[in-house]
């Protein structure tokens, strides 16, 4: 039987956001998810885009649980992780319920992830370009991604599948994969990683609070 040769493309801060935050499912073990949503696929790549974060005064620890996950990622075959970066900026934004005395406006510290949306789009483009999958498989519901999904699907003849994390249905990545589904909670609680894991560096520990 020939196998269809699959890429996935993973929007971790969106798939983070969308379905794992505050839930069991945050040690997640993308290469089971992914031969658990294409069964009978050859998993080619699985290519995962994010950002390193830092750790705030409210959660001391932050950085430190990525970077635990980071590293059970990388124990991951033909994974690999694609990084963009924060860019934190002050800004000033009027209070919804202003005090009767005193300013209406504060100033607040705004942090934006940026690269990984552009990141995913750019290796798409490129690995289909290069005929490097058969099926490409974007998990994400960023509606920034339509116009590479319908590039690669129609310019370069791809097709391209999308599973969306989010309980809202994405009307553009609908209109743009070749087809589209959610991300059911199913597939993402039977992908955990052991709850410790070895890679060169030593013993990976799930973090505590997960």
């Amino acid at each position: 039987m020939i196998l269809i040769r699959a890429n996935i493309y993973i929007d971790g801060f969106n798939l983070y956001y969308r379905a794992l935050r505050d839930t069991p499912d945050r040690w997640l073990d993308l290469g089971r998810l992914a031969h658990l949503l294409l069964p009978g696929h050859e998993i080619n790549r699985i290519r995962y885009f994010t950002a390193r974060v830092s750790s705030r005064p409210g959660d001391p620890t932050q950085a430190q649980r990525q970077q635990a996950y980071l590293r059970a990622l990388m124990t991951v075959p033909d994974l690999t992780i694609h990084y963009g970066h924060f860019l934190a900026k002050r800004k000033r934004r009027p209070l919804a319920a202003p005090p009767p005395t005193g300013s209406a406006i504060v100033e607040i510290l705004d942090t934006e992830e940026k690269g990984s949306d552009v990141n995913l789009a750019s290796y798409l483009l490129l690995d289909g370009f290069e005929q490097d999958y058969e099926l490409a498989v974007v998990i994400s519901n960023d509606s920034d991604l339509q116009l590479p999904i319908t590039f690669a699907r129609d310019r370069l003849l791809r097709t391209v599948g999308v599973f969306d994390p989010s309980r809202r249905r994405s009307f553009e990545l609908s209109q743009a994969a070749s087809w589209y589904r959610r991300l059911r909670r199913g597939p993402l609680s039977a992908s955990h990683f052991a709850d410790a894991l070895s890679d060169e560096q030593g013993v990976i520990v799930k973090p505590s609070s997960w």
